[in-house]
């Protein structure tokens, strides 16, 4: 079988990027459905902002932030209670001082160290003590990072590798690293002519399965890539989803895998008409773009929030707060609610946690929704201070992170 995603679901544990399952959902596990800033299960103030969203795995919260003009990794037990923090060099400055930091890709963890990149070219793996195994810089390696905006694509935690991609205004590429060494493994390009801004990539990228062996998904410069994790080779390409050229539309938004079949946000919603959704089933060799195309959307779409999949349903935040449930598997709309309206938009990813979709304004406002056939919002609640990092439902909490604080919620007293 080619295609479903090999991320296998632990429960309680948000690993990555977007969970367990790569598909910004957990199944099972019990969740607030409201409460304030005031009545929290705790909060810790944070060294400087970031807007990583956090990881959780073995009873800890790993985060990067900004510390005393360094990158760093922390941890927290979930009684909100420090346990490291441990620098590994100069940060440098965001260029957009608003939505970024120097600590904009999520780390990722396999139970065993914890893996991190930064804007300054860090990339590291830590100790569950908080000890560097290994580090090292990306930009002395491979030259300045020339992107619009600031780096954000996450490692993906492969097997004994860590994947990381690079796509910019300059020497593109995908790569695998050792994960206990920090060796290069592999180093392929992604050189493609691309309108303006939209070779600029923050898309992470996902595992899947192809030929019954793991391979890497990638999107970016209007081009959906498999690449194999031996050797980085290609397997299949998907083109054609920006058939008019249109610039400025770099690859933000991770897609998202269901089954054989992969949702791929295009364009960006904050602009009237410029956002749309591919649905591509995956396998196949060479160039599918005319072959496996499934369907497609040119009515409805996202900017920077990656799409959620929870039983057999695709959930689609857009920019100014309208939920669209889709079936992933023919693109139908199901459903749409919309949430109350402000002058923020939404820049956090939306998370379904059995049942109940959370989604956290730039305002700092997180909304608890009801999911599933049907959508009923069932609290508002702000927060006091801006959230671009996305929810992360774990352990029978909600873990929020903000510009100063780390926030706990649970769904009964610990």
């Amino acid at each position: 079988m080619m295609g479903v995603s090999l991320v296998a679901a632990v429960p309680g544990e948000w690993p990555s990027w977007r969970g367990p399952s790569a598909q910004g959902s957990v199944a099972i596990g019990r969740f607030p459905e409201r409460w304030s800033v005031d009545s929290v299960t705790w909060k810790v103030e944070l060294p400087g902002k970031g807007t990583s969203t956090p990881v959780v795995s073995g009873g800890r919260v790993y985060l990067t932030s900004p510390a005393s003009g360094q990158d760093a990794i922390l941890a927290f037990d979930l009684q909100g209670r420090k346990l490291w923090e441990t620098p590994v060099g100069p940060l440098a400055d965001p260029r957009h001082r608003t939505l970024a930091s120097s600590c904009n890709a999520s780390p990722a963890t396999d139970g065993q160290a914890v893996y991190a990149q930064f804007k300054s070219g860090h990339f590291a793996a830590v100790s569950l003590e908080g000890k560097i195994l290994w580090k090292l810089n990306l930009i002395e390696r491979f030259g300045a990072e020339k992107l619009y905006w600031d780096s954000g694509a996450s490692p993906l935690i492969a097997g004994d590798s860590v994947i990381l991609s690079r796509l910019h205004d300059g020497e593109s590429w995908v790569s695998a690293w050792d994960k206990k060494t920090g060796a290069l493994r592999w180093k392929v390009p992604r050189e493609f002519v691309a309108p303006a801004e939209n070779n600029n990539g923050y898309a992470t990228p996902l595992l899947i399965e192809y030929g019954g062996k793991p391979a890497v998904l990638t999107w970016g410069a209007d081009r959906l890539i498999a690449h194999a994790l031996t050797d980085g080779r290609t397997l299949w390409t998907a083109e054609g989803f920006n058939p008019a050229g249109t610039a400025y539309w770099p690859a933000i938004a991770s897609p998202v895998v269901h089954g054989d079949t992969v949702l791929v946000p295009v364009g960006r919603d904050d602009r009237p008409n410029q956002a749309h959704v591919y649905g591509i089933r995956l396998g196949a060799v060479g160039d599918v773009s005319s072959t496996h195309r499934i369907w497609e959307r040119h009515d409805v779409g996202v900017f920077v929030t990656a799409p959620a999949v929870a039983e057999g349903r695709a959930y689609l935040l857009r920019h100014r707060g309208e939920v669209v449930c889709m079936d992933p598997a023919t693109g139908k709309t199901l459903w749409t609610g919309t949430l109350p309206k402000a002058t923020a938009p939404y820049y956090a990813s939306p998370v379904v946690a059995n049942g109940i979709l959370y989604a956290a304004r730039e305002d700092g406002v997180v909304f608890a929704v009801r999911v599933g056939p049907r959508f009923e919002i069932l609290s508002e609640n702000p927060m006091g201070e801006r959230i671009v990092a996305s929810p992360v439902p774990a352990a029978d909490r909600l873990i929020l992170r903000g510009d100063q604080h780390l926030f706990c919620i649970a769904s009964k007293p610990w």
